[in-house]
């Protein structure tokens, strides 16, 4: 079952902007290590998926995950090779808007190399710039 919401108001939606920063979501709230995005990009629901069995496979369920992005943006496709007109195509996908600075993914419950190196390998699912963030402790 992919990543997806349960129901939606519109079944279509405008491409809307990705200009500007995240304004929230950008801090470390649940784990100890997160993924934060420093380029703008949507991120389809399979990439996220993808990140979540990675980090998971590594880790060999050890720890907490969290994923802080959700696929809420229906993306449509017109059919290949179809003409001109005759309206707005059927959504295909699913896409949560990253800008710079969202936190993606959060770990907890693991040590900071086993955490670094699940990111890394979460990264490399995703195409758009990250980088590995932990905690400060005070």
């Amino acid at each position: 079952m992919p990543l997806m919401p349960r129901r939606v108001k519109f079944r279509k939606s405008h491409r809307g902007s990705r200009a500007g920063n995240a304004q929230r979501g950008t801090n470390l709230n649940f784990g100890d290590f997160g993924l934060q995005s420093l380029g703008r990009e949507w991120v389809k629901n399979t990439q996220i998926e993808a990140c979540r069995i990675s980090i998971n496979r590594y880790l060999k369920r050890k720890g907490k995950v969290w994923i802080r992005v959700f696929p809420h943006k229906p993306i449509t496709q017109r059919p290949p090779e179809t003409r001109m007109g005759k309206g707005k195509g059927a959504p295909a996908h699913w896409v949560a808007v990253v800008r710079p600075g969202h936190m993606m993914f959060e770990v907890a419950g693991v040590t900071e190399t086993q955490a670094r190196e699940a990111m890394r390998l979460a990264a490399n699912k995703l195409g758009i710039r990250t980088r590995f963030v932990k905690r400060e402790t005070h």
